[in-house]
């Protein structure tokens, strides 16, 4: 085959230089591939750089996060494009964008009759599993970032391009860290959310957050942990159950939906007895009066938003906030301006209207669901061939620092790409 007859082309799309609206069009000139169709949350939903969708042959989804899935309905406005993933991260999915269009449906070019025809139009692969679409093949792998995230392996004309996602490649109490099998590579498309900062060893970070945890409960006092409802809320009572936490656990928001969807996909868990197990311990909130009640016993609340912007946990917080036995222990990423980076730094947040002092004791741990900078360097020294690596979803300079190690440290050609860029594998 005379590759340069048919070359591999990617462009990128949006996620490059910053964190939010990931998409990167892979092009033969048979088929064209969209790894991702994601939004970026502001005030209003910003959005990749538009394809015509009537040239796109399909989409392939990462995992059902909205920066990474959250645009992917403009695809089926007047068109019915294939979407290849897990079944969780479709189900997962459903569930994100259906609470987007519920909260911002008037800036969205979308509505749920174009999100139903997404979910029509969605093909179910497991990880390994090898599809073909014209010339192109690929497969998902494991991401080990949240249940059902994948990696996706494209070989079309010869060369071979990972796309790692958003990926973590230590185990945790939840999963299993991200599959690295990758074989020899032609170009490795990389997130850099953490390319500058090293993440706490796990086990001693669990040890320590039970403790505190346990040390103010014991006390009487009642903890508020802020958690992602994918994910992290989860890993939090796997965490609880593993330890034999003693005390109550409740938990709230949309966390208790993605947790029975997770429960009818327990294959995707590192422990699924130890998921069921946490599952049947913590009490599930069914409302105000419930809520009213855990925030004035000892115990523990585990509820979005994870950054307090919104969700019971911006209930929770003014009521679990106002007393010194108290304490509030975030364990997601605090964005700069949210309510939960504010609350972090300066040890405030809006109660009873007013933006006032936080009287419980307040702590951050660091309980990430991607590589950290020594997680991130090891795979790249890891990898097999000659890859030219594509640095993207970083902020603040991530994107371009880790570039500059790549070439700098291992010898790869390594750029950091701006929206608009392509390039031919």
């Amino acid at each position: 085959m005379d590759v340069n007859a048919n070359p591999l082309k990617m462009r990128f799309l949006g996620g490059t230089r910053e964190i939010g609206r990931a998409a990167v069009a892979i092009k033969t000139n048979r088929t064209q591939l969209l790894l991702d169709y994601g939004i970026m949350i502001n005030h209003e939903p910003g959005f990749p750089m538009h394809v015509p969708p009537k040239e796109v042959d399909a989409l392939v989804l990462t995992h059902c996060h909205l920066d990474h899935s959250g645009a992917i309905p403009i695809f089926h406005v007047k068109e019915q494009k294939p979407v290849y993933g897990t079944p969780l991260s479709f189900g997962l999915t459903n569930l994100l964008i259906s609470d987007l269009i519920h909260l911002t449906g008037y800036y969205l070019p979308f509505e749920y009759i174009e999100l139903r025809s997404m979910m029509r139009n969605c093909v179910h692969l497991g990880y390994q599993e090898e599809q073909s679409l014209g010339d192109v093949h690929f497969q998902l792998l494991d991401a080990g970032h949240i249940p059902g995230s994948a990696q996706v392996l494209v070989e079309a004309n010869g060369k071979r391009v990972l796309c790692t996602g958003d990926f973590n490649t230590l185990d945790t109490r939840l999963l299993h860290g991200a599959d690295r099998a990758y074989g020899k590579l032609d170009a490795l498309i990389i997130e850099s959310t953490y390319a500058d900062e090293a993440h706490s060893d796990r086990v001693a970070l669990e040890k320590d957050f039970v403790a505190r945890v346990s040390e103010v409960v014991e006390d009487g006092g009642t903890v508020l942990v802020p958690a992602f409802s994918v994910g992290r809320s989860q890993e939090i009572a796997c965490l609880f159950a593993a330890y034999h936490f003693e005390h109550s656990v409740v938990m709230d928001g949309m966390a208790r939906k993605v947790n029975r969807i997770m429960m009818n996909h327990t294959t995707y868990l590192r422990d699924p007895q130890l998921f069921m197990n946490a599952m049947h311990v913590v009490t599930w909130s069914r409302g105000w009066k419930d809520r009213r009640v855990a925030a004035k016993r000892p115990g523990v609340i585990i509820s979005p938003a994870g950054m307090l912007r919104g969700g019971p946990a911006a209930f929770y917080v003014q009521k679990v906030g106002k007393k010194q036995r108290n304490a509030v222990f975030l364990v997601s990423y605090q964005i700069p301006g949210s309510p939960g980076r504010e609350l972090l730094e300066k040890g405030r947040c809006v109660i009873d209207g007013k933006m006032r002092k936080v009287k419980a004791r307040v702590g951050h741990f660091d309980f990430s669901s991607h590589c950290g900078a020594g997680e991130l360097q090891e795979v790249v020294r890891g990898l097999e061939g000659n890859p030219v690596v594509y640095v993207m979803h970083g902020a603040e300079g991530n994107c371009e620092r880790f570039a500059r190690w790549v070439r700098e440290e291992v010898g790869f050609e390594a750029v950091a790409p701006k929206a608009g860029d392509s390039c031919v594998v």
